[in-house]
């Protein structure tokens, strides 16, 4: 069975999922971290190199106080979580903005936790305009791949998006640029193992053709 060496992790609908157990948007937030976990689990079984979590964006901090509060404690959380496990972490974001947590700056330079092994990377206050900042007048692909904030996040292969939205909402677009994307209709805090699983043998009928 094919299996892609790195996915990527769209975990949307924590919020109308929250709206449809009568809680607050905000809350929904804290429903998404077991299922975070479990994707890891679940890729280190399959054998998968390396996994990406899309956590925030500097586009998320136009909403209200509350919401944004909620899900940066539930990423510094998340984060914290992933942290027992063995893995080679690394958090992606702007640092320089207020918003970027500072409990997460430790892992802003990759950091293997116990004995290592899959990659994991977590975007928080990422921006795709920020990420791409540094390319003006860079043509070159070595050198287009040097140049980003995410330069060390490799292409992924295949990304995996919940809440049933079919788009990649500057979910990194250059190492996107080849990406089979496979959505799940299902809530991210409504996570089922099958749902990983159904992921992985619809990538593996997958034609890839890289433009070739």
């Amino acid at each position: 069975m094919r299996i892609p060496k790195h996915i990527g992790l769209i975990p949307d609908g924590n919020r109308r999922w929250a709206l449809d157990k009568g809680l607050q948007k905000q809350q929904g937030y804290e429903y998404g971290l077991d299922p975070g976990l479990q994707a890891l689990r679940l890729a280190q079984e399959y054998g998968i190199d390396e996994i990406t979590y899309y956590g925030f964006t500097t586009d998320n901090c136009k909403r209200p106080k509350v919401q944004i509060e909620a899900f940066v404690k539930s990423c510094i959380d998340a984060v914290n979580l992933i942290a027992n496990e063995n893995v080679s972490l690394l958090v992606i974001g702007n640092t320089n903005s207020s918003i970027f947590p500072k409990e997460l700056l430790k892992y802003t330079e990759r950091t293997n936790i116990g004995s290592g092994g899959t990659k994991v990377n977590f975007l928080v206050n990422y921006g795709w305009d920020w990420d791409i900042s540094n390319l003006a007048g860079t043509s070159n692909r070595k050198n287009i791949m040097d140049s980003l904030h995410s330069k060390d996040i490799s292409r992924i292969d295949l990304i995996l998006r919940w809440g049933g939205r079919k788009r990649l909402s500057g979910f990194l677009p250059i190492q996107s640029v080849y990406s089979d994307i496979y959505t799940i209709d299902e809530m991210w805090p409504d996570f089922k193992p099958e749902q990983f699983h159904n992921a992985m043998k619809w990538y593996y009928m997958q034609d890839v053709t890289l433009g070739g």
